[in-house]
């Protein structure tokens, strides 16, 4: 009877871990999707606004250089724009690549959880 009761706790003790590991897990996907909301609004709404004023500004120099220069300055903004543009693009890549993976957090604990699990297996003897 101890031999059944022993691993009947085992067994509850191992599906309250996964349990617990299952809402640490839908935890972080949801923390993880807000704040990727998060950037994509903030990133929308900084698009918008510098798109106002990077269109006014072009609109400015080109009508300031219009009866002389207009194709060099229109040459140039487009030059200064697309340079800006792959330093954005540089920028987001290495902001993506330096997030935490997703579910770091869970995974960590599983292991914790199997090396602990493999331990207690080789403590008894």
């Amino acid at each position: 009877m101890a031999i059944v009761e022993s691993v009947g706790r085992i067994g509850a003790t191992l599906i309250a871990m996964v349990q617990t590991r299952l809402e640490l897990a839908a935890v972080e996907v949801q923390e993880e999707l807000q704040r990727f909301l998060g950037y994509v609004v903030l990133a929308l709404v900084s698009l918008i606004l510098f798109g106002i004023a990077l269109l006014l500004v072009v609109l400015l120099v080109v009508a300031l250089f219009w009866d002389s220069y207009r194709l060099e300055a229109i040459g140039a903004l487009a030059a200064l724009f697309g340079v800006a543009g792959g330093l954005v693009a540089m920028q987001v890549k290495r902001s993506v690549d330096a997030r935490p993976r997703l579910l770091s957090a869970t995974v960590a604990e599983l292991n914790k959880d199997v090396n602990f699990v493999r331990n207690a297996g080789h403590g008894d003897e």
